[in-house]
């Protein structure tokens, strides 16, 4: 999958030096979920990566994002459960140096039309911190629609956060 100097593919270990480095910056980590340790090796890059090859792949979509022939980040779709088994949550991260230059959302853009392209998921939405207008936009110029906030969602480094709810429907195509 390619667009331009942007494309996505799949993990492969070569990629743990470059995971590593994106993920050892606090303020990529200050935007992501609790649970990566700090600093990121490239250790834990290299679980991360082992991990993500042996995933059900209809029900994980996971990629490593590329710019300029370099991995710049990672991005990946995961499938919900029970009564909501055809919906998937998104969520990514970019490397800072890396940040506003429209990587990210042609990311975004190329990981949902695969997922709505090869597998029965109807809805994929994401969750970003109310502060982070970055993500925000991404999210926005990729075709999600607004659904409303999150009030007191999150409690995120000490500080309890509001969080943004989007969504893009395979109809929305």
């Amino acid at each position: 999958m390619n667009n331009s100097d942007v494309s996505i593919k799949k993990w492969e270990t070569t990629d743990a030096t470059a995971l590593a480095k994106a993920l050892s910056n606090k303020n990529v980590l200050d935007n992501l979920r609790d649970g990566l340790p700090f600093p990121y090796t490239e250790k834990d890059a290299l679980e991360y990566i082992t991990t993500m090859r042996e995933v059900n792949e209809n029900g994980t979509f996971a990629f490593a994002i590329v710019y300029n022939e370099k991995v710049v980040g990672s991005i990946g779709v995961f499938r919900k459960d029970n009564i909501h088994n055809r919906t998937a949550e998104l969520g990514y991260y970019l490397a800072e140096e890396h940040w506003g230059k429209g990587i990210m959302t042609q990311a975004v853009k190329m990981l949902c039309d695969f997922v709505f392209a090869n597998s029965d998921i109807i809805r994929i939405f994401a969750e970003p911190f109310a502060r982070n207008i970055g993500s925000c936009r991404v999210l926005e110029k990729a075709g999600f629609k607004f659904e409303g906030v999150l009030r007191s969602n999150a409690v995120k480094n000490g500080i309890v956060e509001d969080m943004r709810l989007y969504s893009r429907l395979r109809t929305d195509n």
